[in-house]
């Protein structure tokens, strides 16, 4: 089944971006399910490599590690220092505390499979 066509809505300003219509995620199980088939292993086998796999990219993220694995991509944590943002509604200026969040960058050949699609 292919996924729909992007559509054009507009942005801010006179800029526009392409945002990909609503469609269904694939959940864990699906992923589990598909994996398990593509390696030849049970679902049972896959769960458990996919949870120890996550778990370790958690855990080494959450301790301030970078995880790149080649092909895929990079996860790590950032920080991002407090700012001054504004309310939305009331337009009034409010404070943003300190956070740290992970973040997930996609290798280049990632990157070029996804342009690949938008081409076809």
């Amino acid at each position: 089944m292919e996924p729909p066509e992007p559509q054009r809505k507009a942005g801010r300003g006179s800029f526009t971006h392409t945002v990909m219509a609503l469609t269904i995620p694939m959940n864990k199980r699906e992923l589990i399910d598909k994996a398990a088939a593509e390696a030849g292993l049970t679902r049972r086998q896959t769960a458990a490599a996919l949870d120890a796999i996550l778990g370790t990219i958690q855990t080494a993220v959450a301790a301030e590690e970078k995880v790149a694995i080649p092909g895929f991509g990079s996860f790590e944590i950032v920080h991002k220092a407090a700012r001054t943002g504004r309310n939305p509604q009331t337009g009034e200026p409010l404070e943003i505390a300190e956070t740290w969040t992970a973040k997930f960058k996609p290798s280049p050949g990632f990157m070029g499979l996804i342009r690949q699609r938008k081409k076809d």
